[in-house]
């Protein structure tokens, strides 16, 4: 079995910023004694309206999938991700939906079908929208940032069980970065 560990570490999110050579966050809790007060400011954080770098942004790019996974040899599972999957496309017109896959594909183990994100707006309605309506079913929502791999197994989050995912589908290409750990085969 092949265990790949990648990216080996993360740099700070704070040198190299303008928080770098902020004054300390104060310790002082708000009212209700349950979080602290933040710093002041007169913006808002520009990820309400655009994306981070890397994710991909602009005409025709997804910026982010939306995997609905449902087990095919159950019913009832497959009778209500279908009329999940219509119900998506009855109340977000705007996004593209996918077909209705009645089997795995590409490193998706699980039948399912996807749903593509384009914009912080679509992403902030349609996430806390499928949160309360997805019922029994696994999501995996990931961005694109041009690494499947790291998109899919270090930049994905999962609404429900985390399903297993065929990563020989992905698109990898190992640098000097990445750590790949051979683990021994257990003789069964």
């Amino acid at each position: 079995m092949t265990s790949v560990f990648y990216p080996p570490h993360y740099p700070s999110l704070i040198e190299g910023t303008p928080y770098a050579s902020a004054p300390p966050l104060s310790t002082e809790l708000n009212p209700d004694q349950k979080g602290f007060q933040n710093p002041a400011s007169e913006t808002l954080s520009a990820a309400y309206t655009e994306f981070p770098d890397p994710i991909e942004t602009g005409p025709g790019k997804t910026a982010f999938d939306v995997h609905v996974y449902y087990h095919e040899p159950n019913k009832q599972q497959k009778d209500f991700a279908r009329s999940l999957w219509e119900r998506i496309r009855h109340e977000f017109p705007e996004l593209k939906v996918f077909r209705f896959w009645e089997k795995p594909i590409g490193p998706h183990l699980t039948a399912m079908f996807e749903v593509n994100l384009f914009t912080p707006a679509q992403f902030g309605a349609f996430i806390p929208w499928l949160m309360m309506h997805r019922g029994p079913l696994s999501v995996l929502v990931h961005p694109h940032t041009g690494d499947e791999l790291h998109d899919h197994l270090v930049n994905g989050i999962w609404l429900g069980e985390k399903m297993p995912l065929d990563i020989s589908r992905l698109d990898f290409q190992p640098d000097e970065k990445t750590s790949i750990i051979e683990w021994p085969k257990v003789a069964s």
